[in-house]
């Protein structure tokens, strides 16, 4: 099982400039960055665990595992929702 610095080690964008996954906005030359994190992202192996690393961890910030803030922020209500659910059903 990986460890939470062992996916980070693995992952695509390790080489990239992290501030290309952090834009500021959304608009203007910010969506020109958040298209090139996301192609990163979406090429990566270690997406999955990107993706579970930023939900768990709530980052609010950046491109995570191919989500720009927005959509993961609208993923993680889904995800929190889910979670509660399966904690219901087994108590």
């Amino acid at each position: 099982m990986l460890t939470v610095t062992d996916w980070r080690e693995l992952a695509a964008c390790r080489d990239s400039d992290p501030d290309l996954f952090f834009p500021i906005g959304t608009t203007g030359p910010a969506t020109d960055m958040i298209r090139q994190s996301v192609a990163i992202c979406s090429a990566c192996s270690m997406q999955e665990e990107c993706l579970q690393y930023a939900l768990e961890t709530n980052q609010e910030a950046g491109v995570w595992g191919a989500y720009p803030e927005d959509d993961r922020r609208r993923l993680r209500k889904r995800w929190l929702a889910e979670r509660r659910r399966q904690r219901q059903a087994a108590s």
